[in-house]
């Protein structure tokens, strides 16, 4: 079996698929100190080595990352990744990222939108609530019914 330091070596591979694949077994590993590594690779130019790294942080559910995933959700050029990162910090119930996650809500791409509405359920803070609203105007139905969700989980519901 590999170990942490085995998989963060790997994680510095050549081969994006290496990359790719060392992220998602971290993830799975569930060692915290496979946060640093991970922070390193969700800024990886392989946007699947970044998914997958940011999806790791996630699961690993140290806060530790949760700051750094905001700064990805707000700036990234890519929306696959800035998905990734409105996931991870619904599945950090990062209540510090609320304000983050309500300004994914008018995202571009409606995967980030998504993403974002459901991380907003997860993490059920009332103060989500108002923007929630305006986002059962969403012209996607996929966004309105993870909206839709999201203001049920803050109801309590």
């Amino acid at each position: 079996m590999e170990t942490l330091e085995d998989l963060l070596e790997k994680l510095n591979s050549p081969s994006a698929p290496t990359r790719y694949t060392t992220a998602n077994k971290l993830g799975k590993l569930g060692d915290k100190g496979a946060v640093d590594g991970l922070l390193e690779a969700a800024r990886d130019d392989d946007e699947k080595v970044a998914d997958n790294a940011i999806f790791a942080l996630g699961e690993l559910g140290d806060m530790r990352a949760a700051p750094s995933l905001v700064k990805i959700l707000r700036m990234g050029k890519n929306p696959r990744v800035r998905k990734s990162a409105a996931k991870a910090l619904g599945m950090l119930k990062a209540r510090g990222a609320v304000d983050a996650l309500v300004l994914a809500l008018r995202d571009a791409d409606f995967n980030v939108r998504k993403s974002a509405a459901r991380s907003l359920g997860q993490i059920a803070d009332k103060k989500a609530a108002p923007a929630l609203q305006d986002a059962l105007k969403d012209p996607n139905y996929t966004v309105v019914k993870y909206v839709e969700d999201a203001i049920d989980r803050i109801q309590g519901l």
